[in-house]
């Protein structure tokens, strides 16, 4: 029988998890939706909130809510959230819980095991988060592949091409394009470019300051002072945005958005698609200049490219394929759904490794889209130089990779060398980014010229491991490149993992304790009483609707009618913040 190891796609925006089922990808549905929208929130009795229901949160409450914890994998810094702090790898592995849960209460039985998948252009310290991330949720990362691929192994199952494609993956947070081969059952990425800060978030962005501009003119406000207000101009960013991929104006309206001097603020914008796409216009032109860089390194012009596979939601935008169609001449393809390929791609890697017979036994080749070498005494551009830099492993190298290359000491009787890792493709080392450092100590007492041999490997995971060995005894000093700023102590790690335990309760998922249908009505329940306790302080206009929404509400719940209750508590949700504004 062959061994259950699930395939995640946690996302910046949404995530995902699938199965291998009967040689078929399964995505797994939490309350009748695959997508789970990758927000985080702790509710008013302090029950942990994930998915929808943290998303309806956030308008409400944003100092209880996280969203988009994936921007900031790898970082040093912590986010707040009702008055605590956590770790980006804290945060993310709370979804990951969570996801493990809806598999655990799907498939009755426990899952440790599992593919997650992260964006192509995912610096090492980034890798590491993600997967302490997953070790903290309770889960053995066996293996990371990159988003990009794990799309096209979902499409090589669907096709079964003898075709180059070009991958081209444009998230909510991040953008990644990929030159991929597929060939007799051997997907093998050719080479890969990116922007981890770059996606459907920064077209929010763009929409709300559109907004912010348009009530400082017209309402002379600035809603920028209002955390609730900010939340809520979040939201109707993203429901335009959406919203004009399939219509040419939308108007945004939002009721009682802000105050001035005491009289209501409401907004109402029209937006045409033509104006929102010149608002990000420059960003597609970015990814453009991406494909570029990513032809290139694969010795590639556009003319070679058969198809291009869309993916990741921001691809909906009408603008993305109208430009790769020019630039191209090709129809980019969406047979595949770009919000599930990436999580159905991980499935099927993660059914290989459990030796789970699936329809599609390709042979995955990834490649690393980042140069990694040292700094050494050398000659640039004409002169001496302390710190010229020598690549070891070469961006859009195939995974995993082993190289090693010689070095030399400079002094007679050289005890120590300070080994210094980079990553970058400039000449000059300290242009680049610095991922790394040791001291290897105790060198033999000789003239100079004492060969070092420092081993550079890549694993599978894109997970970076160096050494450095004294050639003439042995003497060794070695590192995995983790970036030790942000990465997690063992100490650390076991902390979070217990906390994470405590927020869930003693049982620690979905399965042994709280399902997302107990969260729902949790928080429908909570919102119904405080609404209750304000009913008389509000305006008989207001008292009429907030009773009505309330009954909706007690009527969805009676019924057991979950997917009604969104609507409803949508409205009280603003109704309530009317009267605390």
């Amino acid at each position: 029988m062959s061994e259950i190891i699930v395939g995640i796609d946690l996302g910046t925006t949404n995530s995902e998890i699938a199965i291998i089922e009967n040689g078929k990808v399964t995505i797994i549905e939490d309350a009748g939706c695959k997508i789970l929208p990758s927000f985080v929130g702790m509710g008013e009795n302090d029950e942990v909130l994930v998915g929808e229901i943290a998303k309806n949160q956030y308008v409400l409450y944003p100092e209880r809510t996280i969203k988009s914890i994936k921007r900031q994998m790898g970082e040093e810094n912590k986010v707040e959230m009702a008055g605590q702090s956590y770790t980006p790898q804290e945060i993310s592995a709370i979804i990951l819980k969570h996801l493990k849960g809806i598999a655990e209460t799907y498939l009755k039985q426990p899952v440790q095991k599992a593919v997650i998948t992260v964006p192509a252009y995912f610096s090492d310290a980034q890798r590491q988060a993600t997967r302490e991330a997953g070790t903290i949720a309770g889960l053995e990362v066996v293996r990371m592949i990159n988003e990009p691929t794990a799309a096209a192994l979902s499409y090589e199952a669907e096709q079964k091409a003898h075709k180059r494609i070009l991958v081209y993956d444009l998230g909510g947070g991040t953008f990644d394009v990929s030159v991929v081969s597929i060939e007799d059952d051997v997907v093998e990425v050719i080479a890969s470019h990116g922007n981890n800060k770059l996606g459907g978030d920064d077209f929010d962005q763009k929409i709300i300051d559109h907004i912010v501009k348009h009530l400082k003119q017209h309402a002379n406000i600035d809603i920028q002072n209002s955390r609730k207000g900010m939340a809520r101009l979040n939201r109707v960013a993203e429901e335009a945005k959406r919203m004009l991929s399939d219509q040419p104006f939308v108007t945004i309206e939002e009721e009682y958005i802000e105050e001035n001097k005491g009289t209501p603020v409401h907004l109402s914008l029209e937006l045409s698609r033509d104006d929102y796409e010149s608002m990000i216009a420059d960003y597609i032109d970015e990814t453009l200049e991406a494909i570029h860089i990513a032809l290139n390194g694969a010795n590639l012009t556009a003319s070679d490219i058969d198809e291009i596979l869309l993916v990741g939601g921001s691809t909906r935008t009408p603008l993305v394929s109208q430009r790769l169609k020019d630039e191209f001449r090709l129809q980019p393809h969406s047979e595949v759904d770009p919000d599930l390929c990436v999580a159905a791609g991980a499935a099927i890697q993660g059914a290989m490794i459990g030796g789970a017979d699936v329809s599609a036994s390709a042979v995955l080749i990834d490649i690393t889209p980042y140069t990694y070498g040292s700094s050494a005494i050398g000659e640039l551009e004409g002169e001496f130089y302390l710190y010229k830099y020598v690549p070891i492993i070469h961006k859009n190298s195939s995974l995993p990779l082993v190289k090693t290359e010689v070095f030399y000491t400079m002094r007679d009787n050289q005890e120590a060398v300070e080994v210094r890792i980079f990553q970058g493709e400039e000449s000059d080392a300290l242009n680049n980014i610095q991922i790394g450092e040791f001291l290897i100590e105790g060198l033999s007492k000789v003239a100079q010229g004492n060969p070092l041999l420092v081993k550079f490997e890549l694993d599978l995971d894109g997970i970076l491991h160096v050494s450095a060995i004294e050639k003439n005894t042995g003497l060794e000093k070695a590192i995995v490149i983790d970036n030790v700023i942000s990465r997690c102590e063992k100490t650390e790690m076991l902390e979070a993992k217990d906390r994470l335990d405590k927020i869930f309760g003693e049982g620690g998922g979905v399965l042994q304790q709280e399902s997302d249908t107990h969260h729902a009505i949790v928080q429908a329940e909570a919102l119904v009483e405080k609404a209750e306790r304000m009913l008389e302080t509000a305006s008989a206009e207001d008292r009429e609707d907030m009773v009505n929404v309330i009954e909706m509400i007690n009527d969805a719940l009676t019924q057991e009618d979950l997917a009604s209750l969104k609507e409803p508590m949508d409205q009280l949700s603003d109704i309530l913040y009317y009267l605390e504004s």
